[in-house]
């Protein structure tokens, strides 16, 4: 298993979501994070974890640079797993350059919690969400709806949906040749959030957000998991 973090660039973002690059901010009292989804290679896949925010580069969406990086085809993905559907977490999914958007991976299945998007759009008008987007993905992609509250995915892939940080946000374990990396989204996206044992106002569920975090970390370290951080500034595994 290789591990390819697919990192969008640190940013600043206000109290309405909105996202700058933390070189061009001004403001020092906004919230600092990373965006970085995970690309894993595996034997038999390739697997995007989260899609970022959708960034161009000249012209060219961001993610497809970073994974033709790594030394890979954006083609190839043919599997992409959501935690939750907040706009920073999804919109790397779709080429909004001009008036005609596109699909950045069309080819690929699309992995959803369908009461995470029930949730979802019943949050008109919330900054954190982005429906126009949603509503495009879900009707442009090829979806697999998802509908229990553990499982796996393949022989190698598991999930199980923790609530927390939203409602139905869920979390990934892939294992391959005595090797296991665990992304756990929003609900552990900085090492921080395991030194120090918060129970966040932000999220939905902050205390059960926190107790996940607990028994994580004792997992972690029995099992000598990989943790994938997706929103952590300075540490990349």
């Amino acid at each position: 298993m290789k591990i390819h973090p697919l990192k969008d660039g640190n940013f600043s973002v206000d109290k309405n979501k909105n996202f700058t690059y933390l070189e061009d901010s001004e403001n020092e009292k906004d919230l600092k994070i990373a965006i970085q989804p995970f690309l894993i290679e595996t034997k038999n896949d390739l697997v995007l974890l989260d899609a970022g925010l959708g960034w161009l580069e000249n012209g060219v969406p961001k993610i497809h640079l970073n994974i033709e990086n790594a030394g890979l085809k954006p083609e190839n993905v043919k599997m992409i797993l959501l935690s939750h559907l907040h706009k920073d977490h999804i919109d790397g999914l779709v080429n909004k350059d001009g008036k005609h958007w596109s699909l950045n991976f069309p080819e690929a299945e699309v992995y959803f919690q369908k009461r995470e998007l029930e949730f979802a759009r019943s949050k008109d008008g919330n900054p954190s969400f982005d429906l126009e987007v949603l509503n495009f993905i879900i009707d442009n992609a090829k979806i697999v709806w998802m509908d229990l509250d553990k499982g796996n995915l393949t022989p190698e892939i598991s999930y199980g949906v923790t609530g927390g940080h939203t409602p139905f946000h869920q979390v990934f374990w892939i294992k391959e040749n005595n090797e296991t990396a665990f992304y756990g989204a929003d609900n552990l996206p900085q090492m921080g959030y395991l030194k120090y044992q918060i129970a966040f106002k932000t999220d939905f569920e902050g205390k059960k957000a926190r107790d996940e975090r607990m028994l994580w970390e004792k997992q972690a370290r029995e099992e000598q998991w990989e943790i994938l951080l997706y929103h952590d500034l300075e540490l990349i595994l």
